[in-house]
C-alpha cells in the first residue's frame, strides 16, 4: 500500500488544505490519489451521489482528486448535535447518538475505517490520510481512531503540519512529537511548517534544531495565502479570496494556486513519496 498520514500540531493547523494540495499534486502526476479520514468530527458534510454523508474537507480532496467523493473517504462522521449528544455516522448512514452515558463503540469504528481504507486502497494508487485534531490529546489518546489509532493498525507513516501563523510553532512541532507514544513516533518521518510570512530562511537555525532533535525531516515550509476552502469546523477562517462562477470551481482556482506555490517554493514533495510505503492492517 501507498499512502500518507497528515498530522497536525492542533486543529485548525492546515491538514485539510495540506492534503488537498498534496491530492492536486498526485493527480497531476498521473498517480491516482484518494483522501481518507478515518474519523472526522464535523457539522459541515456533503452528501455523496449514494446518499451517504462525509466530512466536507473529504469532498473537498476529491474533488483537488479529480475524483467523484464517496463514504470510504471518512467512514466515522461524528456531529455534535447539542445537550452532550454527538451523532454518529458510519459508513454514510446514521448510526447511533453518542452520549456521556452510551460512549461510541470504538472496536466497530476503528474496524470500519480501516475496511474502508483498505478498499480505498485496492482502487487507487495513493492514499492522502488525514488526521483529526491533534494527535496527542492525552485524555483521549485511547479512544483515537484517525491518528495514533491508525498508525497501529497499518504502519502508515505520517507527516506533521505546524501552523506558525499561531506562534510558537517549533514548541508545538517538538511537543507533540515527544508526547506520541514510543511505538509509533518513529512513523513520524517529516515535518511541514504553514502559513508563513516572509524570507523562510530565517527559520533555518530552528528548523535544523528539530532535525536534530527528533529526526524528522523539514519537508518544507508554505506561505500565508489569503485564499479561502471549504470550512469543516469553528476553528476554519472564513476570511479569504473567493473568485469564480460557483464555490466548487473558486475552490478549485484556490487549491490550484496553493498547489503552484508549493511547487515553486521548493516543496520537497520526492522525500514525502519515499515515506509512503506501509503495510495493510493484519
Amino acid at each position: 500500500m501507498r499512502g500518507v498520514l497528515v498530522l497536525g500540531t492542533s486543529s485548525g493547523a492546515g491538514k485539510t488544505t495540506f492534503c488537498a494540495m498534496l491530492c492536486r499534486y498526485l493527480s497531476r502526476r498521473g498517480m491516482d490519489p484518494a483522501p481518507f479520514k478515518g474519523l472526522n468530527l464535523s457539522l459541515n458534510s456533503y452528501a455523496t451521489r449514494d446518499g451517504g454523508e462525509i466530512g466536507i474537507g473529504q469532498a473537498f480532496q476529491a474533488w483537488s482528486a479529480g475524483i467523484e467523493p464517496e463514504t470510504d473517504m471518512n467512514p466515522v462522521l461524528l456531529k455534535p448535535s447539542g445537550n452532550g449528544v454527538i451523532q454518529m455516522v458510519l459508513n454514510g448512514k446514521p448510526s447511533m447518538d453518542i452520549t456521556e452515558s452510551r460512549p461510541m463503540d470504538r472496536p466497530t469504528a476503528m474496524a470500519e475505517a480501516v475496511r474502508a481504507m483498505e478498499r480505498l486502497s485496492g482502487k487507487h494508487g495513493f492514499l492522502v490520510c488525514e488526521g483529526s485534531g491533534s494527535p496527542v490529546e492525552l485524555n483521549m489518546m485511547d479512544r483515537d481512531i484517525a491518528n495514533v489509532g491508525l498508525m497501529r493498525e497499518t504502519g502508515i507513516n505520517a507527516v506533521l503540519v505546524g501552523d506558525i501563523e499561531r506562534g510558537g510553532v517549533f514548541a508545538a512541532l517538538y511537543g507533540t512529537w515527544r508526547l506520541l507514544p514510543d511505538d509509533v513516533r518513529e512513523q513520524v518521518r517529516g515535518f511541514v511548517i504553514n502559513r508563513f510570512r516572509g524570507d523562510a530562511s530565517i527559520l533555518e537555525g530552528g528548523i535544523s534544531r528539530i532535525e536534530e532533535l527528533t529526526g524528522m525531516k523539514c519537508l518544507g515550509v508554505l506561505p500565508y495565502m489569503d485564499l479561502r476552502f471549504p470550512e469543516e469546523d469553528s476553528l476554519s477562517d472564513s476570511q479569504g479570496r473567493l473568485v469564480g462562477t460557483n464555490a466548487r470551481s473558486a475552490f478549485m482556482s484556490n487549491i490550484d494556486e496553493f498547489t503552484d506555490t508549493a511547487e515553486s517554493s521548493g516543496f520537497d514533495f520526492d522525500s514525502l513519496l519515499s515515506m509512503s510505503e506501509f503495510r495493510s492492517s493484519a
